[in-house]
C-alpha cells in the first residue's frame, strides 16, 4: 500500500548561514487541509570510520556545546559548498582523526534526524591509514581514541 504524500504549495528560507538553511514550506496535507513544515537544509555530511592494520577503529572525544558536555564519535562533518562527498571524507578524517586513508568505501547513507533536517549523511570505511598534520577547526578540539569493535 502506497502512503499518502503532501504537496508542496510554496517555500520560503526563513533563515540562511554559512552552513544551513531554515525552510518554512507551506503545505497540503492529504486530509486537503493547509499547514506548514519547517526544516534546516544542509548541503550533506560525512561520517567516517577509519579501521586501523590491527582492526581497531579510531573514534575522537571533543566538547558539544549544545549537551555541555564530551562526546565520544566517529569523525564527521559537513559537506561545504562545492565540495565532494568524497572529498569532504578525506578532508574531515585528516582534521578531526589526524590520518589519511589509501582506501575509502561508501558503506551507506542515512538522514541523521529526519524529521528536522533533510541532510543526508554518506558514511565511509577509512583503510590503509597513514599520519597526516590536520588542523581542527577553530572551534574544535579533539582526543584522539582507538577502540577495538
Amino acid at each position: 500500500m502506497a502512503l499518502a504524500r503532501w504537496k508542496r504549495l510554496a517555500r520560503r528560507t526563513v533563515h540562511r548561514n554559512p552552513w544551513w538553511r531554515y525552510v518554512r514550506d507551506d503545505v497540503l496535507l492529504p486530509s486537503d487541509r493547509r499547514g506548514e513544515y519547517h526544516f534546516v537544509h544542509t548541503p550533506g555530511s560525512v561520517m567516517i570510520l577509519p579501521v586501523r592494520e590491527d582492526g581497531r577503529l579510531i573514534l575522537v572525544r571533543q566538547y558539544r556545546y549544545l549537551n555541555d558536555r564530551d562526546s565520544i564519535e566517529f569523525p564527521a562533518g559537513g559537506v561545504k559548498k562545492g565540495q565532494g562527498r568524497e572529498e569532504a571524507a578525506r578532508a574531515e578524517l585528516c582534521e578531526e582523526a589526524g590520518c589519511e586513508a589509501e582506501r575509502l568505501e561508501v558503506m551507506g547513507f542515512f538522514n541523521p534526524f529526519n524529521g528536522v533536517t533533510d541532510e543526508l549523511c554518506t558514511v565511509y570505511r577509512a583503510s590503509g591509514l597513514r599520519a597526516c598534520a590536520g588542523q581542527p577547526d577553530e572551534t574544535e578540539e579533539f582526543e584522539r581514541l582507538c577502540c577495538t569493535p
